[in-house]
């Protein structure tokens, strides 16, 4: 069936969201190699990937890289590969730093994308770039932006129902080159130049997703996916949608030793969008288990805890909820059965020195933490 189908079928519907972090991705990626082999296992298909079982793939900057990878069918095996491959080109600050005088298409990333997402069937390279409207794309998929010339967040998706996506519209966003709007979505400040793309007649500069309030895109696609000027409408309830949001590490950086003189324009120029991620991130978290049935997921802090079974302002819940995720901390390390990886090697979302550490620690948590029961009933 093709997209339209596949959306306008009825019956569950289950949403995959992914956070930005860099090349942190790698914890995400294991965690969706547990769940892709439970998968695999549970239906008796060794061939299965996680686009046959999800409807809806959401994420922002690395996380986009991955849904957009998930969407067009690519295998676990196949994704952790393209990060091992181009980790140490796509994240390594110094390396791009020397470049931001490129031209963007020469930009390591942008050229890996192009070629990843190069033509609308894979193989054919008469066909030209795949755009965001490719019969390519095997899901509806989310990628979160930044629109820096109107100062607002852009999710775009590839439904084909939504008010953007008319073929019909001079600045149709089912025309934008796939790859472009994914590099949108990564271009994460002082790590990445920003992306300039033409819509229609207008020209935009966008910046990574992450720095706005969906670093974590797991609410937003729930909302995306029911709420009726989207044009997805799909019905919402715990026995009727399931979400499952993956994150890329989470610790709290504690400066007890901090003093507001400390506390200058550099210091808050470089830690303020850190700050405001992770904020946002656990807020999307928050909401997902206040208004969903959370099944899985580490205490949000000590006052709520991890609000499995807790009551809540919606009843019945609105969906089936999961959040898997790795406590990056000291504690959080040892309690994985990781004493030897160091938490500096794993908190930075360009630490790709280390990225043998960075998947142990995801295949430590998706081996603890993902349980097939988990998917009992979708």
């Amino acid at each position: 069936m093709n997209l339209r189908e596949r959306k306008n079928q009825p019956g569950q519907k289950k949403i995959l969201a992914l956070d930005g972090g860099g090349i942190l991705g790698l914890i995400s990626i294991e965690i969706l190699a547990r769940i892709e082999a439970l998968l695999r296992e549970r239906q008796g298909r060794p061939d299965l990937v996680l686009a046959d079982y999800f409807d809806f793939v959401a994420g922002t900057s690395t996380g986009a890289v991955i849904s957009s990878l998930v969407s067009i069918g690519m295998s676990i095996d196949r994704i952790r590969q393209f990060y091992i491959d181009c980790g140490p080109q796509m994240f390594d600050r110094a390396f791009l730093l020397e470049r931001l005088t490129y031209e963007y298409n020469s930009e390591p990333l942008a050229k890996k994308l192009q070629e990843t997402f190069g033509s609308e069937r894979e193989g054919d390279e008469s066909s030209g770039l795949a755009t965001l409207g490719s019969e390519r794309l095997r899901t509806l998929l989310m990628v979160v932006t930044r629109n820096v010339s109107t100062d607002s967040p852009w999710p775009i998706t590839n439904n084909p129902d939504a008010k953007y996506n008319a073929r019909a519209r001079p600045d149709c966003n089912l025309m934008l080159p796939l790859w472009q709007v994914v590099r949108a979505s990564t271009a994460a400040p002082s790590y990445f130049p920003s992306e300039v793309v033409d819509v229609g007649p207008r020209r935009f500069v966008f910046v990574d997703g992450g720095v706005t309030t969906y670093n974590n895109p797991a609410f937003l696609a729930f909302v995306t996916a029911t709420t009726g000027p989207y044009n997805i409408n799909w019905t919402a309830g715990e026995r009727d949608m399931l979400v499952v949001s993956v994150g890329t590490g989470d610790c709290a950086r504690e400066q007890p030793d901090i003093t507001p003189a400390c506390m200058n324009l550099l210091y808050i120029a470089k830690n303020t969008p850190g700050a405001l991620m992770n904020a946002a991130s656990a807020g999307q978290d928050m909401l997902c288990r206040t208004f969903g049935n959370c099944l899985c997921g580490d205490p949000i802090d000590r006052e709520m805890g991890d609000l499995i079974g807790a009551a809540g302002p919606a009843s019945p819940r609105l969906f089936t909820y999961m959040r898997y995720n790795a406590d990056v901390s000291r504690a959080g390390l040892d309690a994985l059965g990781l004493p030897e990886v160091q938490p500096s090697h794993v908190q930075l979302l360009d630490s790709i020195k280390y990225i043998d550490e960075i998947r142990q620690v995801g295949e430590a948590a998706g081996r603890l933490k993902v349980k097939a029961e988990h998917f009992a009933g979708f």
